[in-house]
């Protein structure tokens, strides 16, 4: 059982690094610049709310995802929903964070905290038990 969650680990650590390195490359985040607060003004709002939106899709479709599953379901048809699931959370936050880098440099503090979110995120045995099991009483 051990096998497909360190697989899944391995994409979730390949997904992460490979923004992180973007951003360490284009954003430059090395310099520390991005600490630097933006002047509040429309379009740093829509960023603002874009991240705000895009944690709040990326939960969403995993929670829809999941409710696919079914509790008599055997463990790989159960794993592979959940894998699934992950994927599509993990790349609306990774797509969000690499649409801050191209389109609002001013905000990178908002990429960041995506990708500390996604860190957050990893996926694990007991990660999916409870996500499966929450899911099957809603």
């Amino acid at each position: 059982m051990q096998t497909p969650i360190k697989t899944l680990q391995i994409i979730h650590l390949a997904l992460v690094a490979g923004v992180t390195m973007v951003y360490l490359v284009i954003g430059q985040i090395n310099t520390l610049n991005f600490l630097k607060l933006p002047e509040l003004n429309n379009t740093v709002l829509v960023f603002m709310f874009g991240t705000i939106l895009a944690v709040f899709l990326s939960n969403l479709a995993y929670n829809l995802v999941l409710k696919q599953e079914s509790s008599s379901a055997t463990f790989q048809k159960q794993f592979s929903v959940y894998q699934t699931a992950t994927i599509i959370r993990l790349a609306i936050l990774e797509g969000t964070a690499f649409l801050i880098l191209f389109l609002q440099q001013d905000v990178l503090i908002l990429g960041l905290l995506l990708i500390i979110y996604m860190l957050w995120l990893r996926p694990s045995e007991t990660r999916m038990k409870h996500d499966l099991n929450q899911n099957r009483l809603l």
